[in-house]
């Protein structure tokens, strides 16, 4: 129910989900806890925000100088430009300013830069951020925020969920140090993978359980169960951060045990085995702790294995996603029958097949039998093989 929220929310354009303090800290501490001094010296962008409150700007404004931040930018979308039905209403600190102008407050984005001490209490802090309006709307498109991304040296932010694939282009053609918001399943799309694949992008160090709980305007139109009424706040499942900058859990080697011990002791396959897939040279291996450290050749493993990858102990080779990794053969439109009964027709993005009862016109993958539809795969091999 949580993921078919988060697809409505792209559908239909409700980017407006704000992410929590304590998320943003915990992930910021991942970074720090393996350099130190990753921030010192930098120019942080903030695009995709609301700066007058937005928890990313409270975060980096309030931390400036423990950070050793060179520059903090933080810009908000013109309200105009959101949906109809996204609420709107000034803050009393735009209001209250003298910059404020009744008819940009709605047509225009907003700008906030913290750099030096304006209140002249011997600190750099949220109290001395300085904003403006921007010339235009705060689309990260523009001109004017593109200037902004060539600035910074680090853009940390929760892209619109529409937008996912157009930002993350955007921040790869800036060439900077990011660290962003999305999607697990987003890790098969084309314009993500390869980059994960080839280790120019990967996993952060993510959210509790892969739950992201967070607020929105529209909070309450989602089901009990996703929208929390206690707290106020909208769950979705299978949320991650995907970044460049490093951590240290993303060199932490998985302990796995043996092929033979799997097949004793882990439920995943006791009982059916590493099936081989009948299109592709590689076996099916279910769960991440189902990976057996003495198999020296291709594996399928679910896209969640990303969150424990390290590219010390796995060489990613592909995915089923699409034909980055083609299987090696097709099969005709016939339908066969298996123990009497007909089988129903599979489409869509699947695994391997490892039966030949599968049916379907084309090339594609599957698993099981009977037939049934898996999630996507990842192909890996070990680096070097447990003796």
């Amino acid at each position: 129910m949580a993921n078919e929220n988060l697809g409505n929310a792209k559908r239909e354009k409700n980017d407006e989900f704000y992410t929590q303090y304590a998320d943003i800290e915990k992930e910021m501490n991942a970074y720090l806890e393996f350099n130190p001094d990753v921030f010192r010296n930098k120019t942080v962008l903030l695009p995709c925000d609301d700066p007058e409150w937005s928890n990313f700007t409270k975060y980096f404004a309030q931390r400036f100088q423990d950070l050793g931040l060179k520059k903090l930018i933080s810009t908000s979308y013109a309200p105009n430009s959101k949906p109809k039905d996204i609420p709107y209403q000034p803050t009393l600190f735009e209001i209250d300013s003298p910059e404020f102008d009744p008819e940009k407050t709605y047509e225009n984005g907003k700008i906030f830069t913290l750099t030096r001490d304006m209140t002249g209490d011997d600190a750099i802090n949220v109290d001395d951020l300085e904003w403006s309006y921007l010339e235009g709307d705060g689309d990260f498109r523009s001109d004017e925020i593109k200037a902004l991304r060539d600035e910074a040296d680090i853009i940390i932010t929760n892209p619109p969920f529409s937008l996912f694939r157009e930002f993350l282009a955007w921040l790869v053609e800036g060439r900077v140090e990011f660290s962003m918001i999305g999607n697990m399943n987003a890790i098969t799309y084309k314009e993500v993978f390869p980059l994960i694949k080839d280790d120019k992008m990967w996993l952060g160090s993510g959210f509790h359980a892969g739950n992201a709980y967070f607020s929105s305007p529209t909070s309450r139109d989602y089901a009990a169960g996703v929208y929390d009424e206690e707290t106020g706040l909208v769950k979705f499942r299978n949320v991650v951060w995907m970044t460049t900058i490093e951590h240290g859990r993303r060199h932490q080697p998985l302990s796995l045990m043996t092929q033979e011990e799997n097949l004793k002791f882990n439920k995943a396959v006791k009982d059916v085995g590493y099936q081989k897939y009948d299109n592709y040279d590689a076996i099916e291996v279910p769960r991440t702790d189902a990976i057996p450290s003495d198999y020296d050749r291709v594996m399928g493993v679910p896209i969640s294995f990303l969150d424990k990858y390290s590219p010390e102990q796995f060489e990613i080779l592909g995915s089923d996603a699409y034909d980055a990794t083609p299987p090696t053969k097709k099969y005709s439109n016939k339908v066969r029958v298996v123990d009497g009964q007909k089988l129903k027709s599979n489409t869509g993005t699947m695994g391997c097949v490892i039966r030949e009862e599968t049916f379907g016109a084309g090339t594609y993958f599957d698993v099981g039998y009977p037939v049934r539809a898996v999630y996507k795969r990842i192909f890996i091999r070990h680096k070097k093989v447990a003796k």
